[in-house]
């Protein structure tokens, strides 16, 4: 094998390597990105009290809801956050 076309096969081949390990790079960040809301909070998961994601319906209740809070006198913020129960039960992290 000649010299010239030996350097153009390691070349070609170290080209399709790279390609193939930056795929796999960005699959696994779109993949595990949404891969965090199925994981049980035991098994590594997001915990219970994290806030939704944006974009979702959820968080623009949840930022509407913050921003009612923060604009409330601190005296009865701490009165209505005692009253609540928590938003969601270990049943909902295994789900």
């Amino acid at each position: 094998m000649p010299a010239r076309i030996r350097l153009l096969a390691i070349a070609v081949a170290a080209s399709v390597l790279a390609a193939g390990l930056s795929g796999c790079g960005t699959i696994n960040e779109k993949v595990s990105a949404g891969m965090g809301d199925y994981i049980p909070q035991w098994a590594g998961g997001l915990p219970g009290d994290a806030p939704p994601r944006p974009g979702t319906a959820q968080y623009d209740a949840w930022m509407k809801e913050r921003e009612r809070q923060r604009l409330m006198p601190a005296a009865d913020r701490s009165k209505e956050g005692q009253a609540q129960p928590p938003a969601s039960s270990s049943a909902d992290a295994i789900r």
